[in-house]
């Protein structure tokens, strides 16, 4: 093969694993070029208003700009097995978070988000290794960048890790890619002595989905194929730590694990000259054997990572002729203890379109939504009081 056919191939390997219509500069190397690194830009900058949070009682409209997402990535493939992925992340100020708004400034943070080395043994059996999304929800597994609604559910996330985990993944796609197994052996809960945690556990996992028209073949999911797909998938997994955190901090006894399951399903279907219809849903379970009924239990197994279940279901329709994709989204969640109030359930709701400049490359979204604490009230310092917020954003990837 030519000089320019072996750096052309890999650069068809690297727009494949970015997933972008047009990808960012390239740097070949190797003795014949066998080698590509390539440098995306990824930005979400948002403007958000919220009809509490400021003045008196915290009463008043919030308004704030922001950065929601603000990343570099690299990415390489030497040759057809050994691949990379690395991921920065700039973050400033997240003074409005999810149920509430900071009375300081939160400050700035520069963190190494992802930095993975991707074996890809066959299509059958592929290992990953350092840090990257672990294998529960689905919801975790879609692309940032590439979400159905403005973005991901703001309460999948499980005690005690972030969106992602530092370990070992093996994977794989069987029975013409219809198939995809999934299992890991994460930290969890980081190493800590045992004056705050029972023991030091490695957490385990294992997914697996069903895709039963066009497949979905990589480690990661899109929220939207902008009808590019047909697809139908029914996915499942199950998350396990022994002995995570004491019921009873002070006196170090009540030990617990930590159990976590999910059920997902995904469909989406353009239909000739009527658009396409996206919809989604999944249930999670999140159980951490009741630690809040503890004299003193753990802060990680309470609020909004706590223990808890719930579930979404999110729709979507894109019209035939205009890059103009119409969304909707419901969550419910029952939560052990959030914000000082034992069994708070929140309904959350929320609606919205994108308008694809560029496809997801260059994207223009607005989203308003309302949350609904099923127990409305002050208890311990913290304040439940049911909002409503509306988010423009503007993603740039570069």
């Amino acid at each position: 093969m030519s000089k320019i056919g072996k750096i052309s191939a890999s650069a068809a390997l690297l727009l494949g694993l970015a997933g972008t219509a047009f990808a960012g500069p390239q740097i070949t190397f190797g003795p014949n070029d066998e080698g590509v690194m390539q440098i995306d830009y990824k930005g979400q900058f948002q403007m958000t208003a919220r009809d509490t949070g400021s003045g008196d009682n915290n009463e008043d409209n919030t308004a704030n700009f922001n950065f929601r997402r603000n990343r570099l990535a690299f990415m390489g493939k030497y040759g057809e097995m050994v691949g990379l992925y690395v991921q920065t992340e700039f973050t400033e100020n997240p003074n409005v978070t999810t149920l509430g708004v900071a009375s300081a400034n939160q400050g700035s943070e520069f963190q190494l988000l992802d930095a993975v080395m991707r074996f890809d043994v066959n299509n059958a059996f592929k290992v990953n290794v350092g840090k990257f999304k672990y294998n529960l929800s689905r919801e975790n597994l879609e692309a940032c960048e590439m979400p159905l609604t403005l973005d991901r559910s703001l309460f999948i996330r499980t005690a005690y890790t972030t969106t992602r985990d530092s370990g070992v993944a093996i994977w794989g796609n069987l029975f013409n890619d219809v198939f995809q197994y999934r299992a890991d052996v994460m930290e969890g809960r980081q190493a800590v002595s045992g004056d705050t945690a029972p023991s030091s556990s490695f957490r385990y996992s294992a997914r697996g989905h069903v895709t039963l028209l066009d497949p979905e073949s990589d480690y990661g999911y899109k929220g939207t194929y902008l009808g590019k797909k047909k697809v139908l998938t029914f996915g499942a997994a199950y998350q396990f730590e022994p002995e995570v955190a004491y019921g009873n901090t002070l006196a170090k006894t009540d030990k617990k694990d930590y159990k976590a399951w999910t059920v997902d399903a995904f469909f989406e279907y353009p239909l000739a000259g009527l658009g396409t219809i996206t919809a989604s849903t999944a249930y999670e379970d999140v159980n951490l054997d009741d630690a809040y009924k503890g004299a003193n239990p753990d802060a990680g197994t309470i609020g909004i990572n706590g223990e808890k279940n719930g579930w979404y279901v999110k729709g979507g329709y894109m019209l035939p002729t205009v890059p103009l994709q119409f969304f909707g989204r419901y969550e419910k969640w029952q939560f052990a203890s959030l914000n000082n109030i034992i069994d708070q359930k929140i309904d959350w709701y929320g609606g919205g379109a994108n308008y694809y400049f560029r496809d997801q490359n260059l994207k223009l979204t607005a989203e308003i939504s309302h949350t609904a604490f099923d127990k409305e009230g002050f208890a311990s310092g913290v304040t439940s009081k049911d909002f409503t917020t509306f988010i423009t954003q503007l993603q740039l990837i570069f």
